[in-house]
């Protein structure tokens, strides 16, 4: 693409996303469609316009444009960039082949630490999502419907504050509690419930709870907006009606937290597949997660084709994660993203 027509992306995109949130309201108003005033209305010609080409901007540039760069990419072989756009610059399977058999030309054998690393990484991201949600309703729960504002103020001070510190920091604190030498095991030798230190580490125990730590407001803050909407006389007519506490949650509560349930579980799986800190910070010397794999076919082996290959395999399993939350809560995306 020459500089012209890279300029008329640039600049016309932009345009065009206005121009079609413009002729959407008119159709709205024609149709009688819209409900109150619409989005230029509310917001002023000048606002309303700048928020359209700044989004419009944002989400082509930052969101769309790198991920159809990254699929275009994962079907393109590895080539020196004086061959890039040449004759043998064509469309290829031989980046997922790699990632099914471990080789672009033989299919003789599977790939299977690669799939195993996958595999793992999907598998404990669901269980992590299952286990934060148990962890997390509880405390959402007392936010939303029994804790006073001064409770209220405290406990989202001490779950909030802890997050200031960065992401590596954290998992390297993981490191230094749950080292063979840390306070976790001195405390276990000392009390004498142990006769040597536990490797948590090795076990991949400090991998686990790092990443569930590391995602918790994701489930808490989305489950705490659901649940606080309830309206507490449909808890307390349940009470009234001898339901018992389980049945209440589980029947009422629930049900009405759907969006919130679906969006927490969304975010934790997504984020914990996608995770690269923790993995390298805390896993176990056998243990092989999926992202640092990722990370090497593209800095290590400097295979971006491939690296771009095993990207999108991960969006697509996360699109397909989110997918069937969906499907399985009866939600549409835009209820989990009110």
């Amino acid at each position: 693409m020459g500089a012209t027509g890279g300029l008329t992306l640039v600049f016309g995109l932009p345009l065009a996303v206005a121009l079609f949130f413009f002729a959407l309201s008119a159709y709205e108003r024609r149709m009688g469609l819209a409900t109150g005033p619409g989005f230029f209305q509310r917001n002023g010609l000048a606002v309303g316009l700048y928020l359209v080409l700044a989004v419009g901007f944002w989400v082509f540039f930052v969101i769309v444009l790198p991920q159809f760069s990254m699929v275009d990419m994962s079907f393109r072989p590895k080539l020196p960039p004086s061959q890039m756009g040449g004759p043998k610059d064509v469309f290829t399977l031989e980046n997922y082949r790699y990632f099914l058999f471990g080789s672009t030309t033989s299919t003789a054998s599977w790939n299977w630490i690669h799939l195993k690393a996958f595999a793992l990484t999907i598998g404990v991201s669901i269980a992590i999502t299952l286990f934060n949600f148990a962890l997390c309703y509880p405390i959402a729960f007392h936010m939303a419907q029994s804790a006073g504002a001064a409770r209220l103020r405290i406990l989202l001070l001490l779950m909030i504050i802890p997050y200031w510190v960065n992401e590596i920091l954290r998992a390297f604190a993981f490191r230094v509690l749950l080292s063979s030498g840390g306070i976790i095991n001195k405390l276990l030798l000392g009390a004498g419930l142990v006769a040597e230190p536990i490797d948590f580490l090795g076990a991949d125990i400090g991998l686990y709870m790092g990443l569930s730590y590391a995602y918790l407001l994701m489930m808490v803050f989305p489950l705490y907006s659901a649940i606080e909407s309830l309206d507490r006389n449909q808890i307390e007519a349940a009470r009234d009606l001898g339901a018992p506490w389980w049945h209440i949650h589980l029947f009422v509560v629930m049900p009405h937290a759907k969006p919130g349930i679906a969006s927490g579980c969304t975010l934790v799986f997504m984020l914990c597949a996608g995770a690269l800190a923790a993995p390298l910070v805390l896993a176990g010397p056998r243990t092989l997660w999926f992202t640092p794999i990722v990370y090497d076919r593209f800095y290590q082996a400097f295979n971006w084709p491939q690296g771009a290959a095993y990207a999108f395999i991960l969006l697509v399993t996360c699109i397909v994660f989110v997918l069937m939350v969906l499907k399985m809560f009866r939600l549409s995306l835009g209820e989990i993203t009110r």
